[in-house]
């Protein structure tokens, strides 16, 4: 589920506690979370409606249900059900504080490699994509992903599951290696 980042900064401050889709089926679960630049965002409710209030609008982040209800029907061209989604804030991106701690035991190696194995699965990236990036700070995903021969967009989802080991961070241009996956890379070759 994406936000936009007014609506992210508002479920942040505490004034947008709603959100409408148009699904085929709920996309979301009560209790799930997405993890955004901002912080946590928690998933309290999900209800299947027939139609959106005023009040509910504003709860939303709009002015009134005809703004709201423009959005959604120019978004979801595809039609579906409408679901009102409670959200709240559960607090800063959980990463930031993972990827700035260089103080890895070996216990912690270890449960690295083991994760980085699973995610090699038969053909082994993680390692490469670690170098590249430490090679290539604030490099855009374009201009990465030709030289390990992936698109961007496959590329852009393992970087994705590297950063939420807290090993890359994403800039406002491009990648970088966190501390964290520093000193993982570190203890590779010590």
């Amino acid at each position: 589920m994406l936000f936009t980042p007014a609506a992210i900064e508002g479920i942040a401050a505490g004034r947008v506690t709603l959100a409408f889709r148009r699904w085929d089926r709920p996309r979301v679960k009560v209790g799930s979370t997405i993890t955004n630049a901002l912080g946590v965002i928690e998933i309290v409710s999900v209800e299947q409606v027939d139609s959106i209030s005023d009040t509910e609008a504003i709860a939303a982040g709009f002015t009134d249900a005809a703004a709201l209800n423009k959005i959604i029907d120019k978004q979801s061209r595809n039609g579906g059900e409408l679901y009102r989604v409670g959200v709240r804030y559960g607090g800063p991106d959980p990463r930031h504080a993972l990827r700035a701690d260089v103080s890895l035991t070996a216990d912690d190696v270890e449960d690295l490699r083991k994760r980085l194995a699973r995610m090699d699965g038969a053909q082994p990236w993680t390692r490469q994509y670690l170098r590249l990036i430490e090679a290539n700070p604030k490099v855009v995903a374009r201009e990465l992903a030709p030289q390990v021969e992936m698109e961007r967009d496959p590329f852009k989802l393992r970087v994705r599951r590297l950063k939420n080991l807290g090993l890359t961070e994403s800039l406002p241009v491009g990648y970088r290696l966190s501390p964290r996956g520093k000193a993982f890379l570190d203890s590779e070759t010590a």
